[in-house]
């Protein structure tokens, strides 16, 4: 096994670990570990040494998620596949932030539609300021990435 292939099951398997279901952990893994900056399906099935298909599903769930993005292929059939220029997780973060505020509204509306003093409620409404915490502090967090990145590249 080659050391691009262990770094990228080592780092696929940390990913996995943390959420992302295991074919889009390894291909989100290739994608950053490997020195191209574009790929088509069939590279990302070479490289990974397995099927098409599985590389399919894997590109949907990682385009749809905004890790990777998806360009049509100007040479030819098919699509293109790369991490986001530049700030990559700075990046994928931001994109992220919006969805916050559909979750922080679905959760108003069940505190809305829940008895006042109720158990239930008390933990939505939990959830809902934690969301909102975490929401403004994302922002706070992306202007020190900024910063710490500029002084220390």
């Amino acid at each position: 096994m080659s050391d691009l292939a262990r770094a990228v099951e080592r780092l696929g398997h940390t990913l996995e670990t943390m959420g992302l279901p295991r074919m889009p952990a390894r291909v989100f893994a290739f994608i950053l570990a490997d020195d191209q900056s574009v790929y088509t399906a069939a590279d990302l099935a070479r490289g990974l040494d397995v099927s098409p298909a599985a590389i399919s599903g894997a590109v949907r769930y990682l385009s749809d998620t905004h890790l990777v993005v998806r360009e049509r292929n100007p040479a030819g059939r098919g699509d293109l596949f790369r991490v986001r220029d530049g700030d990559i997780w700075g990046t994928i973060q931001a994109a992220r932030l919006p969805v916050l505020d559909v979750i922080i509204a679905s959760a108003q509306e069940a505190v809305d539609l829940l008895p006042e003093g109720s158990a239930g409620r008390e933990r939505v409404e939990e959830t809902r300021d934690y969301l909102r915490f975490v929401q403004e502090d994302s922002r706070g967090l992306d202007r020190r990435w900024r910063e710490w990145r500029a002084a220390h590249r």
